[in-house]
């Protein structure tokens, strides 16, 4: 399982990475593994105001769907459309071209309950 160190984690299964006050977030490998060969995208819009935990966006593929949830609470502020033509990225690039979407930080402590590496690693291992 590749886990990027420098990134977050939430519980839910998304990875998040802080740059000033956005924060870009989009599924880990782990979940692109479980989920199996993605097939759509369904991204937010930009400008919509999101709540933590709350779900924002679609993945699925070939076994199911599932909801991915805002890791802290803000504004999108872009979205990786590149997906709406290629959703198998998420499959094959989770941490770089597969990125969803950007948010506009509002809920900064937010961020104190999302997860190192290890402590997600935890988590996903467990099931």
């Amino acid at each position: 399982m590749n886990l990027p160190e420098a990134l977050l984690y939430s519980p839910s299964h998304e990875w998040s990475k802080l740059d000033g006050d956005i924060l870009t977030v989009g599924i880990t490998d782990f979940a692109q593994d479980q989920l199996g060969d993605v097939v759509f995208v369904e991204l937010p819009t930009v400008g919509t105001q999101v709540s933590a935990r709350s779900a924002v966006a679609v993945v699925e593929s070939v076994k199911t769907a599932s909801d991915i949830y805002a890791p802290v609470s803000g504004e999108v502020t872009e979205v990786n459309s590149a997906l709406t033509d290629a959703p198998e990225t998420l499959n094959s690039d989770p941490y770089e071209e597969g990125w969803m979407f950007k948010l506009r930080v509002s809920g900064a402590s937010e961020l104190d309950k999302l997860l190192s590496a290890a402590d997600y690693q935890k988590i996903a291992e467990a099931g």
